[in-house]
């Protein structure tokens, strides 16, 4: 038998008419605009989309660190402030609603109610409308969660002492002195002792007093008239102008080399 002569074709039903080769999307032309293939269109895009994010979160960090304080030293008054993210969780435990005997509500049945009703969102609204118009509930939801998070958080930030704050989780480097000089002697035995701490390294409501920059005449001045930001009021020396010159100079001498 020659070839091509008395030979017959027949269809193999195993073989799909419209088998594609595999990793090629299907062809979307006849649905403009409104689907796309997962692989690799759409999700090569949210990959660009993600790189251009963490690249710009990475020069943030390396252009704006994250501030470090003091290590934490039980002797020293110390509050706590939460990221700026939860902020609005701290204001609310704030109030007297919310707080002390009633604390288990602002820390576990408000912030349940509100996580709960954000889970239970895709069963209480199955319409197909996408326009926040035509979605009431969730709109309104949305809404309200959205101005009492900013609201507390505004709360939160105007009413909070940020120069105590800062102050009491700085990191204060420590000049060596001896505790018997005379200088420290006379700091000990007055009233500076019980705001600025034995080591003189501050608190709460004080500023630490080593690597102050101020001169002997500056350090007496507060001494008698207090401090500009009005944290030392005046007349809080009650000792001789000696001593107090001799403490100022002691104070003054306090630098790191």
């Amino acid at each position: 038998m020659h070839r091509g002569k008395g030979m017959k074709f027949v269809g193999d039903s195993r073989i799909k008419a419209n088998h594609r080769m595999p990793n090629v999307p299907k062809d979307y032309s006849e649905y403009p605009g409104k689907t796309e293939a997962f692989w690799p269109n759409f999700l090569l895009k949210e990959w660009m989309v993600g790189a251009v994010f963490l690249i710009g979160y990475l020069l943030l960090t390396v252009a704006h660190p994250s501030p470090l304080e003091g290590p934490a030293d039980p002797t020293r008054a110390y509050t706590p402030l939460p990221d700026w993210y939860f902020l609005f969780m701290y204001q609310l435990l704030k109030y007297s609603f919310a707080s002390g005997p009633y604390n288990v509500i602002g820390a576990i049945v408000i912030p349940g109610l509100a996580f709960g009703a954000l889970l239970l969102m895709p069963f209480l609204d199955k319409g197909p409308e996408r326009r926040p118009s035509k979605r009431p509930l969730p709109t309104a939801f949305m809404l309200l969660t959205l101005a009492a998070m900013f609201y507390l958080t505004w709360e939160s930030v105007v009413n909070h002492d940020w120069e105590a704050q800062k102050a009491m989780g700085a990191i204060v480097e420590t000049v060596e002195f001896d505790k018997e000089s005379e200088g420290y002697k006379i700091y000990a035995g007055s009233a500076c002792i019980t705001c600025h701490g034995e080591g003189l390294e501050g608190g709460a409501g004080a500023p630490s007093l080593m690597n102050t920059g101020l001169t002997a005449d500056q350090i007496k001045d507060i001494a008698h008239n207090g401090s500009e930001s009005g944290k030392m009021p005046p007349g809080l020396w009650t000792g001789s102008d000696e001593d107090l010159q001799k403490l100022a100079e002691f104070i003054e001498s306090l630098k790191a080399e």
